[in-house]
């Protein structure tokens, strides 16, 4: 059997890299090791309307439930504050069927996707599956955190998610909890998928997510649990290399998950656009060296960003509970107001360097968490 390309891994980047090539007129395989695209849904779900639009995603009305209107920031000391988020339009999304409508895209463009199909190994001519061995001109590595484990054990975290039923969560309303002792590096975050329904979950360095996920919802009251996830999340940014030889790495697998929430619909995506584009390229013209366009696109798009995101995760690596209660103390009404007027759902360290009380407190914030902050301003 031969295609162009085999991409390994159903989600977002695989099928947006595959929409992208079939869309040239060249042959696509998807595969994926699960029963279902969509499955297991890991993702909190939340996305920008513009992140969306510029993947060339308008969402059927069974994805897109409903638009964010608050997020919730609370301290390990229970003080807390909220970011009215209506500006940013950042909507939440069922990624089950998010994913199956981008596949159904690809598969209009006359990509082929096969589930209960599993990646084995590369060959001379193309890949092994535990069915067959494929004959294919690319290689796309889409499969995930998964594909890190084996390379990079320090940027993994693990996280746990439930999906529940419960009277505390509404509509609209985000919450997400900070606290150093319970979940190391990270935080615990609410995300509402309508009136009475959600997902709940945990990730941190260390901790056992299972327990400290049980805790939370001993804590918050009454609730029923439809689904659990346990799922590794990389929070260390891209990888070094997006292209080695004739395969592409793509979406968490190359580390293209934002690296202070983990979540990548948005820019995870973008790579699988930019490396669909430059595959075909390469496949009219058969020059290797086009290839590496693909990462250079994608790191003048998200680069600085992300090196600034890193920044402010090796600051919440460092600091402790007793310093997240100072800083949200020195949170202002006018912080609050300006971050509230941004439209910076994708690109939010500005966001983070305020609620760091970085801006005209330098000397403060200074003293709390070190000299590194100055990096996050250039």
């Amino acid at each position: 059997m031969y295609y162009d390309v085999v991409v390994a891994g159903g989600s977002v980047a695989g099928l947006l890299t595959a929409r992208e090539i079939a869309s040239e007129g060249f042959s696509v395989l998807v595969i994926e090791e699960d029963y279902e695209i969509g499955t297991p849904e890991h993702c909190g779900g939340l996305v920008s309307i513009a992140g969306l639009e510029e993947l060339g995603i308008i969402p059927f009305r069974k994805t897109f439930d409903h638009m964010i209107e608050s997020a919730e920031i609370t301290a390990p000391d229970g003080n807390s504050f909220s970011i009215n988020s209506k500006k940013q339009k950042v909507i939440e999304i069922s990624r089950r069927e998010l994913d199956k409508q981008i596949a159904f895209q690809a598969q209009k463009n006359g990509a082929v996707i096969k589930v209960r199909t599993s990646f084995q190994e590369i060959t001379d001519t193309g890949i092994r599956t535990n069915e067959e061995n494929i004959d294919c001109k690319i290689f796309v590595d889409a499969r995930g955190v998964s594909s890190l484990i084996h390379k990079d054990r320090t940027g993994i975290l693990s996280s746990a998610q439930y999906e529940i039923y419960a009277d505390w969560i509404h509509k609209g309303q985000v919450k997400v909890i900070f606290d150093q002792e319970k979940y190391p590096g990270f935080f615990a975050w609410v995300i509402p998928s309508g009136e009475g329904k959600g997902k709940v979950g945990v990730a941190g360095g260390g901790i056992n997510v299972a327990e400290a996920l049980d805790k939370i919802l001993e804590e918050k009251g009454n609730y029923s649990t439809i689904r659990k996830i346990f799922a590794p999340i990389w929070i260390k940014g891209p990888i070094e290399k997006f292209v080695d030889g004739k395969t592409v790495i793509v979406g968490d697998a190359a580390g293209q998950a934002k690296p202070t929430t983990a979540g990548g619909i948005f820019t995870s995506g973008m790579g699988g656009v930019y490396a669909g584009q430059v595959i075909s390229k390469f496949l009219k013209n058969n020059k290797e060296s086009e290839l590496s366009e693909y990462q250079k696109r994608w790191t003048e798009r998200f680069g600085k960003e992300f090196d600034k995101q890193l920044f402010a995760r090796k600051i919440l690596g460092r600091i402790d509970n007793q310093t997240i209660n100072k800083l949200f103390e020195s949170v202002t009404p006018e912080i609050l107001k300006d971050i509230s007027e941004k439209d910076d759902f994708d690109f939010h360290t500005g966001s983070i360097i305020k609620l760091l009380g970085m801006k005209g407190s330098i000397k403060t914030a200074q003293t709390l968490i070190g000299g590194e902050l100055k990096k996050l301003l250039k």
